[in-house]
């Protein structure tokens, strides 16, 4: 029998990138030394995140698989099989920039930032809701399998708010994925204010939320699939690329903060300051492709293209099995990521 570890993942929200978490998933399911022991997901992680679910939740990793491959299939993803071998030559920044110079996105691009998408009124339909409705959701909120977690974002007290086991809905992953220029807030029933709350994006609060994932009956581990470069060397001076690098500044602004605490913890544990046992010494590990993402931009986050979809998964399979490969001795032992460098 292999050495068998267990791993808590964290899943970054960054629309039609997620596709580079299914590329991670899928080698982290076919590598039968890595357990997942639980799962916290924002937008796009949330809906991967609930694809895994199901599948190991009947102790089946291969259904897991199939759940993602069907997921994407729905938002525009294609298995390698029906993929032109050219489109490996095709740039991702040569893809980006051809949608971001388009009409049609310059177009859609404006209006969204003048148009709510309430004017709709009867005619508006949430473009997730007839895949998430598909969804078994008897297995999605079950006790079997790793505990899920979803997060979205209260619109009226803008606090994070982390849906799991029996609250997960269709409507929770909605509102996980919600984007408040381009859907009407998701409405959910709160048992805590015992009022319907709105929600937005779960990027805002939690990209996703780690908290979760500290629980006394987890592993120490947790893994962070980053979709949303948290360094671009380049300065951005077009008001596109502004534009784009402020989104990923407010989409990884959450989750820094969690890492600065937890490098915090760490300090104060080293430093005698909290006795060991105290508090939970989390180790960390990051699976990212910064050079990659850097690529790309918001366009590509929205316009779910099958050339950039399927290098994404290529891209997410390869970083995950390298980052296996380099840092699977040290799952267990301690952190993968220098993180009092990250925040230095």
């Amino acid at each position: 029998m292999p050495d068998v570890k267990r791993i808590n993942l964290a899943l970054q929200g960054g629309g039609a990138h997620g596709a580079y978490t299914w590329g991670v998933l899928e080698t982290l399911l076919q590598e039968p030394r890595i357990e997942i022991a639980a799962i916290s997901g924002t937008s796009a992680g949330a809906l991967n995140g609930a694809a895994v679910k199901v599948g190991l939740a009947q102790a089946s990793r291969e259904l897991a698989l199939e759940n993602l491959a069907w997921f994407w299939e729905q938002v525009g993803g294609i298995d390698d099989d029906r993929v032109s071998p050219w489109l490996e030559g095709v740039s991702p920044a040569a893809i980006s920039a051809l949608i971001e110079t388009s009409l049609p996105f310059a177009l859609a691009d404006g209006v969204s930032r003048v148009v709510s998408p309430y004017n709709a009124g009867a005619f508006y339909r949430n473009p997730l809701e007839p895949i998430v409705a598909r969804f078994h959701y008897d297995k999605v909120c079950g006790a079997a399998g790793p505990p899920l977690f979803v997060c979205a974002t209260n619109v009226r007290t803008g606090k994070i708010r982390v849906f799991r086991d029996g609250d997960i809905s269709p409507e929770a992953l909605m509102a996980s994925a919600c984007l408040p220029t381009l859907f009407q807030a998701v409405e959910i029933d709160d048992p805590a204010t015992g009022r319907r709350e709105a929600y937005w994006d779960g990027g805002y609060t939690g990209n996703p939320a780690l908290f979760p994932l500290f629980e006394p009956d987890l592993p120490d581990d947790v893994v962070i699939v980053n979709i949303n470069p948290i360094y671009r060397e380049d300065l951005p001076v077009t008001a596109r690329a502004i534009q784009n690098r402020i989104n990923e500044i407010s989409f990884n602004s959450s989750l820094l903060r969690e890492m600065r605490a937890i490098e915090f913890v760490h300090r104060l544990i080293d430093q005698g300051k909290i006795p060991e046992g105290t508090m939970k010494r989390v180790n960390m590990h990051m699976i990212a492709d910064d050079a990659l993402m850097a690529q790309l931009s918001v366009a590509t986050k929205l316009v779910p293209v099958p050339a950039v979809l399927h290098q994404l998964r290529q891209a997410g399979r390869r970083a995950a099995r390298d980052w296996i490969d380099a840092h699977f001795d040290t799952i267990g032992r301690e952190s993968s990521i220098d993180m009092r460098s990250m925040f230095a």
